[in-house]
């Protein structure tokens, strides 16, 4: 779909469909009054019959509006005018476009982007209404046989705004969001693909197609032999169980000077999880297909900040494996060397993220990062501290934090700080190794996070805990997409 920018007197417009909101207690916004005053009156006598009454997530398709030269005009809830956040008008502008793509409506004004949101300016308006409107088309059909079809599907969407003066904002807030939309549907088809598709080759394969696409990427992948002829054991630990061999895939976008610090971002790209030797109960694991989320983000940013073409440094790093059981496989007890030459006793090999980001979190030092993040789906435990809604976030500097924590708020992708108090080390003390790789049960999102901070000495880093957030399960399960629109934000932030 093409999006645009326009200013003027939305009333007077000729379009498929016109946009406008309706408060509760019947109040019209100011685009809807417009509407009422050249129909003289007629919206109103609508809303007055009790057919609208501007509760959140209602809609009210109208044809053939007296007085205005649009098709259609849609009325569209908004809740509590003094309640109206971003939250909820990403989710009415999500809502109206999969109505409007049933209507037979090819293109619409939509006026939302008018309204009074809570804390929002005008790019935050009209970039969420352009990533909310992508993100409500995606579909992942790749491996369907017949694909679903629309009629007539919406094609054009001109978003309303209310001067001249800030069309440049507008286009810009539009460009970042078809760019982060597209790095979203990029890292949602990634992990919705099975595991006898996506694997650690088709991934490396994927990032030297993305190398050929944009030429400010760079790509450089090393394989299981490589990575365990530099000592990286821990990694090897975890792919030397499948037939699929590991890879450590870096690609490094180039749109600052030469000489600039790079941000770097690692994502855990376990394909498939079945637990190892510590076999995953059955049920519920087809689901970890979904367990390379972090590797999914991290190509999904690098296409968005290739597509923004952003004038900075960023490297991305896919530490891409199987985690099976065979006769190769690592053994609950087994200790192994890690690429810092610390050694790590593996109590448990369903916890094998944190031993292929440990030595990818090591590898990271030769690039001289500006900071580090590292982006998985660590841990159950996360679910259970913070349920669905944000992402886990720890930190070993306070202002890395404290500007990742800024970046949700303005992405509208949320996150929470947990602490990696030197206490909770304790928990991963060992009487054979330096430390074990499981600090059981309690805090378990936590000891995680801990154990990564041990290989993250020498730079800035941050881990971001997405097993809560990067899918949904269920009747919609798939992909997320998140958190894309979070590591774009950080990045476009560092390129101002």
């Amino acid at each position: 779909m093409e999006f645009f920018v326009k200013s003027g007197n939305p009333e007077k417009q000729k379009t498929g469909c016109l946009i406008v909101g309706v408060f509760e207690s019947r109040k019209l916004s100011a685009p809807a009054q417009q509407i009422d005053d050249i129909s003289e009156g007629y919206i109103n006598a609508i809303v007055k019959r009790g057919d609208m009454e501007g509760k959140f997530g209602q809609t009210l398709l109208l044809h053939n509006v007296p007085g205005t030269s649009c098709d259609r005009v849609l009325l569209v809830g908004c809740g509590k005018e003094r309640e109206f956040d971003a939250i909820k008008y990403k989710k009415i502008s999500g809502k109206v476009i999969k109505l409007l793509n049933e209507t037979g409506a090819t293109e619409a004004i939509n006026t939302l982007p008018l309204l009074n949101i809570k804390g929002q300016e005008l790019y935050s308006k009209v970039r969420f209404a352009v990533e909310a409107a992508n993100n409500s088309l995606y579909l992942f059909e790749q491996l369907k046989s017949e694909k679903s079809e629309t009629r007539r599907p919406l094609r054009k969407m001109t978003l309303f705004i209310e001067s001249r003066a800030d069309l440049a904002e507008g286009e810009k807030a539009i460009n970042h969001a078809c760019a982060i939309t597209a790095g979203q549907s990029l890292t949602r088809d990634l992990a919705n693909l099975p595991g006898n598709i996506c694997n650690p080759t088709y991934l490396a394969n994927l990032a030297e197609d993305l190398a050929k696409e944009y030429s400010s990427l760079n790509t450089n992948i090393l394989d299981e032999s490589e990575l365990k002829e530099m000592g990286a054991g821990a990694f090897v630990s975890v792919s030397q169980g499948s037939d699929q061999p590991g890879k450590l895939i870096c690609m490094e976008y180039n749109g600052g000077d030469k000489g600039d610090k790079p941000l770097v971002f690692v994502g855990k790209g376990i394909t498939f999880d079945t637990g190892g030797i510590s076999l995953k109960p059955g049920a519920g694991m087809d689901e970890m297909k979904f367990d390379m989320g972090g590797a999914a983000s991290v190509f999904g940013l690098i296409k968005s900040v290739s597509e923004m073409g952003l004038p900075i440094n960023v490297v991305g790093v896919v530490a891409a494996a199987e985690n099976m059981p065979s006769g190769g496989a690592s053994r609950p007890g087994d200790v192994v060397t890690s690429l810092s030459g610390k050694t790590i006793e593996i109590l448990n090999t369903d916890a094998e993220g944190r031993l292929v980001l440990c030595d990818a979190l090591t590898y990271v030092e030769k690039y001289d990062p500006e900071i580090v993040i590292d982006i998985a789906t660590l841990t159950g435990a996360v679910i259970i501290a913070l349920g669905h809604e944000a992402s886990g976030v720890m930190s070993n500097n306070n202002a890395l934090a404290n500007e990742i924590e800024n970046a949700s708020d303005m992405a509208n992708d949320r996150v929470w700080r947990l602490p990696i108090w030197d206490e909770y080390h304790e928990q991963l003390k060992s009487n054979v190794a330096d430390f074990t790789n499981l600090g059981g049960r309690p805090a378990g999102t936590i000891t995680a996070g801990c154990f990564l901070s041990k290989f993250t000495k020498k730079y800035r880093w941050a881990h971001i805990d997405i097993a809560g957030t990067a899918w949904k399960s269920g009747a919609d399960k798939g992909a997320t997409g998140r958190p894309v629109p979070l590591l774009s934000q950080i990045v476009i932030n560092r390129a101002k």
